[in-house]
């Protein structure tokens, strides 16, 4: 505790979190904030080179420890470094790709063009998720042109390919950085501090039948309406007991058909239909159990449909709700930070799913921080608020400094 700042002997906690925050300038984030965004980083097909570029020349400069880690050189992900090796690590991640704006008549405004209004930036990627990449960055360049003590390293993560996966982004990256102390993961949540995020265990059910000429379906065997029999089944018995499973961080445990396909022919009775089922699940589920049970309805529900059978099939493996411990120094400085600025301190969880089941899978303490509605994403003119990213900037900022700041405790 006894390096120097600028000359003089480090003091409070305080006196280093208003110096990084006296480095923070509203121009530059908004600046930063609108050229990332006027950057199209759509994924699919998601090529996020221009993107990854941007963000690691403005770190270089700011001399910043720079690498880029790929496997794809369409999806970079740019890695920065500072601050002494051999403390604890703070590692935040971010992501650079969007998805695709859709339909250009149902926006007001240009999906890349950045542009301000009562306040507010709209395109693609302003709040998911490049309102986050502009916090962590900004926040970063504060710390360090603060020239405050540090105790620990920064590590800044910016990834491609989240919205597809992760799997060319925030996967390889966790394989080259995979235990740091801590990670903060930058996704819209209002600027609240989500502890965890819930599971997943969607799976494809598949229906499979007889065919038969149209004109005679009592030949056959109807996949579609062995499909239709199971999703009303669904609906009625498994869909209100997931709604009775809570857990105080988070909405309630869910499923949902969200894609269905089969048919070969208008005059042909379909030997084949399949259905995808996204099933989230909170703290206490697991993914075997969850299909398990919508096997199960499959299997009686199906029984109305003489000639037809089942299959169920995971198209990834799935995973468990997590959630930090409340008393965990990654959530208390993040906490400490909003009560600071006097934002929300309640801890909250997060819905989606985030490049943070990464390190999550490797047992390191991470949670969900970040400027925006998540209701706002993938949206047409979606948005974020001015104000959102500066609070969140100034919170990344103090989180920071307390998790690896160099100062004197209260009272030592």
């Amino acid at each position: 505790m006894g390096e120097t700042v600028q000359g003089q002997y480090a003091r409070s906690l305080a006196d280093l979190e208003e110096r990084v925050l006296s480095h923070i300038d509203e121009e530059e984030v908004v600046a930063f904030h609108r050229d990332l965004v006027r950057i199209p980083s759509v994924n699919p097909p998601g090529d996020c080179r221009d993107a990854i570029a941007f963000v690691e020349a403005k770190l270089k400069n700011e001399g910043f420890a720079t690498e880029i880690l790929s496997i794809d050189e369409t999806q970079p992900n740019v890695v920065g470094t500072y601050g002494p090796a051999g403390g604890k690590r703070l590692l935040v991640n971010a992501h650079v790709d969007v998805v695709p704006t859709g339909e250009r008549s149902a926006w007001k405004h240009d999906p890349f063009g950045a542009e301000i209004e009562d306040g507010k930036i709209y395109g693609r990627g302003a709040g998911d998720d490049k309102a986050s990449v502009t916090a962590q960055v900004l926040a970063a360049l504060a710390l360090k042109r603060s020239g405050v003590p540090l105790a620990g390293q920064l590590i800044v993560t910016e990834v491609s390919d989240e919205e597809n996966g992760g799997v060319h982004g925030a996967a390889i990256v966790s394989k080259e950085y995979p235990d740091p102390d801590w990670v903060i993961v930058g996704e819209q949540t209002l600027n609240r501090v989500c502890v965890g995020e819930k599971g997943g265990a969607g799976c494809i059910v598949t229906v499979h039948g007889k065919t038969a000429h149209g004109a005679l379906p009592w030949e056959g065997a109807n996949a579609i309406e062995g499909a239709a029999e199971i999703i009303v089944a669904l609906r009625r018995e498994l869909w209100p007991k997931l709604a009775e499973r809570t857990h105080w961080a988070f909405h309630p445990s869910s499923g949902s058909v969200n894609m269905i396909e089969g048919g070969v022919k208008a005059n042909v009775v379909p030997d084949k239909a399949s259905i995808l089922i996204d099933r989230r699940t909170v703290p206490g589920e697991k993914p075997d159990e969850a299909r398990a049970e919508i096997e199960m309805i499959a299997n009686q529900a199906i029984q109305n449909v003489p000639g037809c059978t089942v299959e169920i099939t995971a198209p990834y493996p799935g995973k468990e709700a997590t959630t930090a411990p409340i008393e965990d120094p990654l959530v208390q400085a993040m906490l400490g930070a909003n009560e600071r600025l006097g934002l929300n301190t309640e801890p909250t969880g997060f819905s989606m799913g985030t490049d943070g089941r990464f390190w999550n899978a490797l047992g390191v303490p991470t949670i969900i921080y970040g400027p925006g509605d998540p209701s706002t994403a993938h949206q047409p003119d979606e948005w974020v608020g001015i104000d959102e990213i500066m609070e969140a900037t100034r919170a990344y900022a103090i989180a920071m400094v307390r998790l690896i700041g160099d100062y004197e405790e209260q009272g030592s």
